[in-house]
């Protein structure tokens, strides 16, 4: 299992760093549950289908994220960060990235 941290260290642990890691995903809501969120936007309160569109496209830009740095043989991500941008109406783009690093003995 992919250790991933904030920080740009693990105590305890020397590390090589290999280069950064990087995942994103876009995520679009369905036309029907998009015009009942304008509604809501209308009354006020929590927009619950994007807060499930944005928790899809973090677990998917993580996975991807751990991905690519496993193919760099990496034992952990420090400095994890994730952002995000509209793209269109309705859509978002998340990107999760990091530096990828090797234990050093």
């Amino acid at each position: 299992m992919m250790l991933l941290v904030t920080t740009d260290y693990i105590s305890g642990k020397q590390l090589e760093m290999l280069g950064i890691a990087k995942g994103s995903s876009i995520q679009t809501k369905n036309i029907g549950r998009d015009i009942s969120q304008i509604f809501k936007t209308i009354v006020g309160g929590e927009l619950h289908s994007y807060i499930d569109m944005m928790n899809k496209a973090r677990v998917l830009a993580t996975d991807r994220m751990i991905s690519e740095a496993e193919k760099m043989g990496a034992d952990a991500i420090v400095n994890v960060r994730y952002c995000s941008a509209s793209v269109m109406q309705g859509a978002a783009e998340v990107m999760a990235y990091g530096t990828a690093v090797k234990f050093v003995e």
